[in-house]
């Protein structure tokens, strides 16, 4: 698990989609049809809108697609799967989070297995960042 707190003083309103452009929405569609085993085990909690919060999958924000996301917290949720284990997409990855924490977003970080293995701490990390701030 990583978490990636929102730099002080990014407050700005980059709006619910950031200025995403049309074809991301098109993918996201298309990821939201194909999600992962693990991706669907996640969303049956957050869809619940725990503590009140509604996250959104596969949500287009500038040029990314966040996995899960939660606007009013501008709280972003990734699930790593073994293709981040690649170097180069580790610093894919780093670049990313750099860009998505200097918009005043918040990032979770948790691998294919804590969600599998240890879902009751995933689920309680989220409930802990949805009620700090």
């Amino acid at each position: 698990m990583k978490i990636h707190k929102k730099k002080e003083g990014s407050e700005n309103d980059f709006g619910l989609h950031a200025n995403a452009e049309r074809e991301l929405f098109a993918f996201a569609y298309k990821l939201r049809r194909n999600m992962t085993e693990t991706e669907k085990l996640l969303w049956e909690f957050l869809r619940t809108k725990p503590r009140g919060y509604k996250f959104r999958r596969q949500h287009p924000f500038g040029q990314y697609i966040f996995d899960f996301y939660c606007h009013s917290k501008r709280l972003a949720i990734e699930v790593d799967g073994p293709y981040h284990d690649i170097k180069k997409q580790q610093a894919l990855d780093e670049i990313r989070t750099e860009v998505i924490i200097s918009m005043g977003i918040t990032e979770l970080r948790f691998t294919d297995e804590e969600i599998r293995q240890e879902i009751e701490m995933v689920k309680k990390v989220i409930l802990e960042i949805l009620e700090a701030e």
